[in-house]
């Protein structure tokens, strides 16, 4: 496989995913303010973290979920920056899913463009590599927060979030696609 085909079944699993729990709970994610999808990216990724160095799970889930759910929470992080939180779910399922691939879209265009600079050199990393990186992305996002999104040189927020995305994209490719081709 290639970049592109990985790229397009992992985002499938995590458009899938996205669209199932949608038709479950609705927009119920729009009443979160941005700082709220911070630290749920940070329960996933420290979850995956404790995974790692523990080598067990008690739950019984691994940390794909996990990384779908860094994915999502990501893309919804950037919906909610560009339209502001709601008082309640204010979005049907397709307009929901509308942003969504909007989101996902801007995400793999970041990411391509720093593949093509970078040589693909992501997939001589280790996944743990990737979680520290998502783990330092939202220490970074969480002290701009507390500067009320103000920074003098860095990028925003949203670049943060989109780095997570991307990250979290890369493991679920060496997850899922390397493991398949191993299979």
């Amino acid at each position: 496989m290639n970049t592109n085909e990985e790229l397009k079944e992992v985002t499938a699993m995590c458009r899938e995913v996205f669209a199932k729990k949608t038709y479950d709970y609705g927009a119920s994610w729009r009443i979160m303010r941005p700082e709220s999808v911070t630290d749920q990216i940070y329960i996933k990724a420290n979850r995956i973290r404790s995974l790692q160095v523990k080598g067990e799970s008690m739950v019984g889930e691994g940390i794909v979920p996990e990384f779908i759910g860094i994915v999502n929470y990501g893309l919804m992080g950037v919906i909610q920056l560009q339209l502001g939180y709601s008082d309640k779910p204010d979005m049907d399922a397709e307009s929901v899913l509308a942003q969504y691939d909007k989101q996902l879209q801007k995400a793999l265009s970041l990411l391509e463009a720093k593949n093509h600079d970078y040589d693909e050199a992501w997939r001589m990393m280790r996944v743990s590599s990737y979680v520290d990186l998502i783990l330092m992305k939202i220490q970074r996002t969480k002290q701009i927060e507390s500067h009320q999104g103000k920074t003098l040189i860095s990028e925003g927020i949203d670049a943060n979030y989109l780095d997570m995305v991307n990250y979290s994209l890369f493991a679920l490719i060496k997850l899922v696609c390397e493991k398949e081709s191993q299979d």
